[in-house]
């Protein structure tokens, strides 16, 4: 089965000349979606040290503008995700649950599209309805900031800015267990 997921993922990198990072991301992106059956994902939230998260002023959709500093006082879901990417298509319905659960608390679920333009990610919401912002880092220049290792990978980001968690992999945001912890996450 490893195999399988390890020839798709040679055969994306083969047509995928000239864009390298993108195709690295979408390797990983099979390799850790491929893996695994839909909703099998793990549903651990890994402390990841307690650094600064770096600031980011980027599109959405329909063009408004966000910074990540924005946000403070908040606790931020930072979600990096692609149309192509099985698991991130799997995790944004739970996403969107997710956030109209955790809507009231001062939690804030962020999505940034890794490579493509708003036209694609519109496309894509005709599919996958959703209410939380969806920015767009078209050259890639923000998840480059990050240590993204595949996609999704999502970032917890505390009220003052920092990152406290990190999420490779799809993860079923909307699990009882999974708002429990965020909920926490928002008061500490």
């Amino acid at each position: 089965m490893r195999s399988r997921y390890s020839s798709h993922a040679r055969a994306a990198m083969s047509t995928c000349a000239g864009h390298r990072f993108a195709c690295g991301l979408l390797a990983w992106a099979l390799l850790l979606g491929g893996a695994m059956p839909a909703g099998a994902a793990t549903q651990t939230l890994p402390a990841f040290g307690n650094r600064p998260a770096p600031d980011f002023d980027l599109p959405d959709v329909d063009g408004h503008r966000h910074r990540l500093s924005d946000y403070r006082g908040k606790l931020v879901v930072l979600n990096f995700w692609a149309t192509w990417c099985p698991p991130c298509r799997r995790e944004m319905p739970s996403m969107e649950r997710a956030r109209r659960a955790l809507k009231g608390d001062k939690i804030v679920i962020l999505a940034v599209d890794v490579g493509e333009d708003e036209d694609t990610v519109f496309k894509f919401t005709a599919d996958f309805p959703v209410r939380f912002p969806l920015l767009l880092d078209r050259k890639g220049k923000v998840v480059k900031e990050y240590p993204v290792v595949g996609l999704p990978t999502t970032y917890i980001i505390n009220a003052k800015g920092y990152i406290t968690h990190r999420a490779v992999g799809s993860r079923d945001w909307d699990a009882p267990a999974m708002l429990k912890r965020l909920r926490k996450l928002a008061g500490d």
